[in-house]
């Protein structure tokens, strides 16, 4: 249940042979995908957000490139995140003025973006694994690996020196634009009744938190998250509750009825640290006091009579 690391949280080790430098991994029909290093797991926020800064390694978004015609013209026009997916794309794209997205959860909102010749060449993914642009109207699992193989190449072109790895390109990532570390807590089989009361319970508070509620941190904003679309000028509401924090850390919740059984309570967590913080720890470990801060403030135990959720990532 941690992604990129064994089950105590440390590094993988063990293995016969020296693991490959880069590795890839999809779902059955290759829509999401996955980027590893060696004993590296590349998270699909930070992944993102390294393709969209990489870009113009990319020939299809070169601001004269393209591909047999099609593509770049000018460079890339618009980047977009699901909302609960980490905010290290934002800062690529507030960096390099890049017109940025953030919507709710669902390729259709995506969708109605790239189809839109304004935003078009356009980069778009979330943190469940899903990346693509608008070449292709859904995620596309090999697009982003072959996206990753052309940033590796470029960035190795010169064989005489040291081997740039995945690694290599995060962590030096981190060093331009910060970290932000970040988790995920899933609650399954939750009844569908009291997470809706625990969601509508948070929704009314907007606006109403005491200042001395959030410890250490300082809100900066706290909503039910809603997406005025600028494509169609519809409106989705409910789509999630933000606490936002002055030094860019954040707490999402989001309500899924998709399970077999009852519902789903997902629980975001980011910690941002700027680029001359501690940008080499756990991030299970460096989310884990804001975990703690957000089951008191949504009263996850009180309604859902969980002391643990069921999956980790």
């Amino acid at each position: 249940d941690r992604m990129g690391v064994a089950k105590d949280g440390a590094a993988i080790t063990g293995q016969a042979e020296e693991p490959p430098t880069f590795g890839a991994a999809a779902d059955g029909d290759a829509d999401r995908n996955m980027i590893l290093g060696s004993r590296f797991f590349v998270s699909p926020s930070d992944s993102l957000a390294v393709i969209v800064d990489n870009a113009d390694l990319i020939p299809y978004f070169q601001p004269k490139g393209g591909i047999l015609g099609i593509g770049a013209k000018g460079g890339l026009k618009g980047a977009a995140r699901s909302m609960p997916t980490s905010c290290a794309l934002d800062h690529v794209c507030k960096a390099k003025n890049i017109p940025f997205f953030e919507t709710p959860t669902g390729w259709k909102f995506f969708g109605n973006l790239m189809d839109t010749p304004k935003y078009t060449p356009f980069i778009c993914g979330e943190e469940s694994f899903g990346t693509g642009s608008n070449h292709v109207r859904e995620k596309d699992g090999m697009w982003a690996v072959l996206a990753w193989l052309q940033i590796l190449a470029v960035k190795n072109k010169d064989a005489s020196k040291p081997l740039v790895t995945p690694e290599d390109i995060c962590k030096a990532h981190w060093g331009k634009y910060g970290r932000n570390y970040y988790g995920r807590y899933d609650y399954e089989g939750v009844d569908l009744d009291k997470a809706n009361a625990m969601m509508a319970r948070m929704a009314d508070m907007v606006g109403k938190w005491p200042a001395d509620s959030f410890g250490d941190y300082t809100l900066q904003l706290a909503d039910n998250f809603e997406y005025n679309d600028p494509v169609d000028g519809s409106v989705s509401k409910n789509q999630g509750i933000r606490f936002i924090f002055t030094d860019g850390s954040r707490i999402v919740f989001r309500v899924s009825g998709t399970g077999v059984v009852g519902a789903t309570v997902r629980l975001y967590l980011e910690k941002y640290e700027a680029k001359d913080g501690n940008l080499d720890q756990s991030p299970l470990e460096v989310i884990k006091a804001l975990g703690e801060l957000a089951l008191k403030l949504a009263e996850v135990k009180e309604f859902t009579g969980r002391d643990a959720p069921s999956l980790v990532t």
